[in-house]
């Protein structure tokens, strides 16, 4: 195995000569479990963890490392080592934090290609897909979507589901495969080497069957099929990346049934294109194409231009966005009001002592 196997190009080695890295270890973050990280490069996996400066100095979670990450370390014991540095990262892959206000929750970063892993039984969602592409439209991530366990359904099934996502997400590529192997000829054919993939779908949609077919082995543990509804046990509880033989590089996440919407105003545009290009036509420039008179993206709605269901969750997760920007606009003011009572009671504590 070498660098490039991992992903490694000359904007990373660049970035290692000009800030003076070259005294240390270059590896890339494979497994992440509760601030523990196992890093990986050409000699090996090691355990390690952040040095104390970087810690402490921490602001956020995006300033922690994350599956994807390229760091330089140091080995201090066998199989043991410290971070000292994490270099730029080329792509971040976020959502809105579960149950936390105005903060957004790194899923992967330095992502190439994300496969939207979606199953066609009874957990189709063509909603859900959408909100997949919006993530990725908005970190510059090129999406892919893979529909699995189409052995479930019958042919006329899949042509029916294959034309409505044309007709809603047409111009992102669709793959059909299924536990029979079908399709993942074709799918292991887009695979590139050196290039880093990312799985996003709900849970037990087939995640692990997948990369067990691309990788040629038991990479991933697969649940059994339940009888009732279909669907394989949700067996991934982290975030790891894996080497496929094929070249690639793979990052499988676990389940995300709740994709909530942080700042992705780019990722929104480029998903409903469509709805956008209408827009440049309405009367007013702040038309919130919701009851405006010369509202353009209405009167397509109207005359069946735009999908109904589209344009209803492209206003709800326009909803979301917006809530999510003024949590995070008063979770600024709460901090920066924190910071000065701090400051002011340091100052207050420094003049009683005089």
């Amino acid at each position: 195995m070498t660098y490039e196997d991992l992903g490694y190009h000359t904007r990373l080695e660049q970035y290692r000569n000009e800030q003076g890295l070259e005294t240390f270890e270059v590896g890339r973050v494979i497994l992440e479990h509760k601030e523990r990280y196992v890093v990986k490069n050409p000699a090996g996996e090691f355990d390690a963890e952040l040095i104390g400066n970087l810690r402490f100095t921490a602001e956020s979670r995006s300033d922690f490392p994350a599956v994807g990450d390229w760091l330089a370390f140091s080995e201090y014991d066998q199989g043991k080592a410290l971070i000292h540095a994490i270099y730029p990262r080329t792509s971040i892959l976020e959502r809105k934090a579960v149950g936390k206000s105005g903060q957004s929750q790194l899923i992967a970063v330095n992502i190439d290609f994300a496969l939207l892993v979606q199953a066609v039984d009874r957990d189709f969602n063509l909603n859900r897909i959408e909100r997949y592409l919006t993530i990725c439209h908005d970190s510059r991530i090129e999406p892919l979507i893979v529909l699995s366990k189409t052995d479930l359904i019958d042919e006329s099934e899949l042509q029916s589901i294959m034309g409505q996502l044309e007709g809603r997400v047409g111009h992102s590529p669709i793959i059909a495969v299924s536990n029979q192997t079908i399709g993942y000829t074709q799918l292991g054919n887009v695979i590139e080497k050196g290039k880093t993939y990312c799985l996003l779908g709900s849970s037990g949609v087939g995640k692990s069957t997948l990369i067990n077919h691309l990788s040629g082995n038991q990479q991933m543990k697969t649940g059994e099929l339940s009888a009732s509804v279909h669907k394989g046990r949700h067996i991934t509880s982290h975030r790891e990346l894996v080497i496929l033989n094929s070249g690639g590089i793979l990052i499988d996440n676990p389940g995300m049934r709740e994709v909530g919407m942080a700042d992705l105003t780019d990722g929104l545009e480029r998903t409903f294109q469509s709805i956008f290009s209408f827009a440049q036509n309405c009367r007013y420039t702040d038309c919130t194409h919701v009851n405006e008179s010369g509202c353009a993206v209405l009167e397509a709605l109207e005359k069946e231009e735009i999908d109904q269901d589209s344009y209803a969750n492209f206003r709800k997760m326009e909803k979301e966005k917006a809530h999510f920007e003024s949590d995070a606009l008063e979770r600024k003011r709460k901090d920066k009001d924190f910071g000065k009572m701090v400051k002011h009671v340091k100052k207050q504590r420094k003049s009683n002592k005089y």
